[in-house]
């Protein structure tokens, strides 16, 4: 549901929040996007479940020097692959979910990752979250990836209101102007992580409080 809330304030919010978080240091698999290809941020994404951002910065570097391509993931030892994510998390259900999507990849899509969100969301394992990262991020389409963060803080500012990330996107699409899309996910979790947090948010000096409504915030700093 979009809520009853005027649409320059949105663009007035990403503007503050550009200038601000911009230059800061990336997530993850926006900074590896810059040199990897589509397959890589594709499992760097099914690492990156339940796991810090620099924990999966650290676990995806191991693992591709070890393995590079679907062929090579296809065919590793699952034991060994289990080894090579543990400190991610979860390390068995990734292995699994990791080798099936790169057998899949193989036999389906002749070891290329598809560039489009039906043939991706096909793929057992994957996705709207990881679809869209694989198309924002790889192949620069206009998709935004909704994570936590990109879920909270648009229910919290009074923006929206939804009950999962898949609401989200689908109104979120709706009133965030075009020329934030490509942005959007990278700027609301740093926002999410430094000052929105989910838990007694930093509101004295958050800068954009004036436009905010704090929806179910119970406790600030």
């Amino acid at each position: 549901m979009i809520l009853n809330y005027k649409k320059e304030n949105i663009s007035k919010i990403m503007d503050i929040l550009l200038k601000k978080y911009l230059k800061h240091r990336q997530p993850t698999l926006r900074r590896t996007s810059k040199y990897r290809d589509a397959f890589q941020i594709l499992i760097s994404c099914l690492i990156s479940l339940r796991t810090k951002d620099e924990n999966t910065e650290k676990v995806t570097e191991k693992l591709f020097k070890v393995v590079h391509n679907p062929k090579q993931l296809a065919k590793i030892n699952i034991k060994k692959l289990e080894k090579l994510i543990y400190s991610s998390g979860y390390y068995k259900k990734k292995a699994r979910t990791i080798k099936s999507v790169s057998k899949e990849i193989l036999k389906r899509f002749n070891g290329k990752v598809p560039d489009n969100k039906e043939d991706l969301l096909s793929i057992k394992g994957i996705g709207q979250k990881t679809a869209n990262i694989v198309l924002a991020f790889a192949y620069g389409k206009d998709y935004i990836p909704i994570d936590t963060h990109c879920h909270r803080i648009p229910n919290r500012l009074g923006w929206i209101k939804t009950k999962n990330a898949d609401e989200t996107e689908k109104e979120i699409i709706k009133i965030l102007p075009k020329k934030y899309w490509k942005e959007f996910n990278t700027i609301m979790i740093l926002f999410g992580q430094n000052i929105c947090l989910p838990i007694s948010p930093k509101c004295s000096i958050c800068p954009i409080r004036k436009y905010c409504k704090r929806i179910n915030v119970k406790r600030s700093r």
